[in-house]
């Protein structure tokens, strides 16, 4: 069951980029923009990055950290980052446990095919680890605009 808007968030540990494994409890004292996008270095997922990166300063300005994940692998987010100058870390989930606990694997259909992929979704957490915001089924364009109003609310609170 995915966390509740109001509930404190699960505090998994993954492997992330910069040879790292965090935890979300790792960023206690600043909001978290968690955004789960389907696979790296896709054209939706270069442009949502590529959003949160040129956003990177005012989100900061907001007391805003991001964080990327998808299930692809560290080697795969390693060079999704760099490429796109990613000012941000990526998690790599691939055994999905990430994903499970805020509930963005789903039944997707391309092409006629069924297979379940990750639904584009992005989460704001408090400086607590509270949950807050929740956006699902992203659209890509004017998302990131959404998103850092919700923070900068959240941090005038």
């Amino acid at each position: 069951m995915p966390p509740a808007i109001g509930a404190t968030i699960p505090d998994l540990e993954r492997p992330a980029t910069g040879d790292q494994t965090i935890k979300l409890s790792d960023y206690r004292g600043k909001q978290l923009v968690l955004y789960f996008y389907p696979k790296a270095s896709t054209p939706g997922c270069t442009q949502e990055g590529q959003d949160f990166r040129d956003a990177t300063d005012a989100f900061a300005e907001a007391n805003t950290l991001i964080l990327g994940a998808s299930r692809d692998g560290i080697k795969a987010q390693e060079n999704f980052k760099a490429k796109q100058g990613f000012p941000f870390d990526l998690i790599s989930d691939k055994d999905e446990s990430l994903c499970q606990a805020f509930d963005v694997i789903k039944l997707k259909k391309m092409y006629g095919k069924e297979s379940l992929g990750i639904e584009r979704s992005t989460f704001l957490i408090d400086a607590e680890g509270v949950l807050q915001r929740e956006w699902r089924h992203v659209k890509v364009k004017g998302h990131v605009d959404e998103v850092l109003s919700a923070a900068r609310e959240l941090a005038g609170r």
